[in-house]
């Protein structure tokens, strides 16, 4: 009797605590994140101070983590490059998911005109190969964070309109949205009266899955020279220094520390959101 008075939200938050894996991604980001926001009160370097005298040192007690070519500290420039990447992925996220959520819901509450052209908009969008789609969408709109943000968002939001209608051309057969449909609520009130809180919890999963996606892809296109330029610090420029073949080889830790981070940090964050996809829908953990 008790477990079935506890509301879903508490029902789906003793899930997620239950599950080993959501945890351990936790206990892995969140003091990643502390560190990333906060490294200017511990670390007495910037990212981009330049030490002629130490260039290409190694790990040591005056650098951590080493220096670069141009004697610039890895580690300062690793935590403020988790800025970079983390400031891209959650903004480009929210875009996408602001794009996602208004064309699935009026897909979903509105006329079948309405439903057709989004959906075929989300057809023609979800066909174009996603490589070469981002590639050309990254030159044409240019570098740095403002036009990554964008061809992140505008490559991530068909997935979620799709999801978002599925979800709702159920919630719209419902007594309670027929009854304000009735009462001559118009489309606007239905999408963020009825529509917004009935596909909350597939944004939640749908942003924690895709705030990983869009760090990797951030990362590529910054190590490809389309995302982030120098000297801004990102894990993928940082990581861009490991085309040299004499860095690769003599000064692994400019390139394994940026790499290894972003593992680490896409591997957790896809642990919390697969145990977030849990505690909403157990049915997901089932075979």
């Amino acid at each position: 009797m008790a477990a079935r008075s506890q509301g879903p939200m508490r029902r789906a938050l003793g899930r997620f605590a239950s599950n080993p894996a959501a945890l351990a991604g936790l206990a892995i980001l969140l003091p990643l994140l502390l560190a990333v926001i906060a490294y200017p009160l511990w670390l007495h370097f910037g990212p981009n101070d330049v030490d002629l005298m130490a260039r290409n040192a190694p790990p040591g007690a005056a650098h951590w983590l080493g220096t670069d070519g141009v004697g610039r500290d890895v580690l300062a420039r690793l935590m403020q490059g988790g800025r970079t990447s983390l400031l891209v992925a959650v903004l480009s996220v929210s875009l996408s998911l602001a794009i996602g959520f208004v064309v699935g819901a009026l897909a979903a509450f509105g006329d079948r005109w309405a439903d057709s052209i989004a959906m075929r908009c989300v057809d023609l969008a979800m066909t174009l190969p996603p490589v070469i789609l981002l590639l050309v969408l990254a030159s044409i709109i240019g570098t740095g964070i403002g036009p990554t943000v964008w061809v992140i968002a505008l490559l991530s939001w068909p997935v979620l309109a799709r999801m978002v209608r599925a979800r709702l051309l159920e919630v719209r057969e419902r007594d309670f949205v027929i009854a304000a449909r009735g009462m001559g609520a118009g489309t606007l009130h239905l999408l963020f009266r009825h529509g917004l809180p009935n596909a909350i919890d597939i944004m939640v999963v749908y942003a924690t899955l895709q705030i990983a996606n869009a760090i990797l892809l951030e990362a590529g296109l910054s190590f490809l020279g389309l995302g982030i330029p120098p000297p801004a610090a990102s894990w993928g420029n940082m990581m861009n220094a490991a085309q040299s073949t004499v860095v690769l080889e003599q000064y692994v830790w400019q390139w394994m520390s940026p790499g290894a981070t972003l593992v680490l940090t896409v591997l957790a964050i896809n642990f919390i959101g697969d145990g977030l996809r849990d505690a909403f829908d157990p049915r997901s953990g089932l075979n």
